[in-house]
């Protein structure tokens, strides 16, 4: 089982939309190296909930990779914004995963917590400028987080 950590904005889709809706396609990422996570996620893989561009920032949740390689459908819908006109049923450019949710955590682990805890080369999203929406996490510090999160 690998581990990942996956960011959304909570007032796009936040950890209690996913709690409401049991799973979701995790569509919409537009980064190559994002899409690349998302292809070689396998079913039962672990991923954090990251609630970004939000005060304070975090990890909020843990959900998991119920089913892999799935086709992205809004990249197919001219009126989405994640539309992408090179991409065709033939040959999609972009796929994703379908997530199911697992908890929410009692409290929020937040970003300075985060960044007290990890250096950068542990854990990407304490790095100064990272951008990525989906990223690996190494398995000695997910149990570290998930530590963190049982209180």
């Amino acid at each position: 089982m690998n581990y990942w950590l996956m960011k959304s904005e909570p007032d796009v889709y936040g950890i209690e939309d996913l709690k409401r809706d049991r799973t979701t396609v995790w569509d919409g990422v537009r980064n190559y190296q994002a899409r690349n996570f998302l292809r070689s996620m396998v079913p039962g893989d672990r991923v954090f909930f990251y609630h970004s561009n939000t005060t304070p920032p975090g990890i909020v949740g843990l959900m998991k990779v119920a089913e892999p390689n799935v086709i992205d459908p809004t990249q197919f819908d001219a009126k989405s914004k994640y539309y992408d006109p090179k991409a065709t049923k033939d040959t999609p450019r972009w796929q994703t995963v379908i997530v199911a949710f697992v908890e929410t955590f009692p409290q929020i682990i937040t970003l300075d917590t985060l960044r007290e805890t990890f250096s950068p080369d542990d854990l990407w999203v304490v790095r100064q400028g990272n951008r990525l929406s989906v990223m690996p996490v190494p398995e000695a510090v997910a149990e570290q987080i998930l530590k963190q999160a049982k209180g």
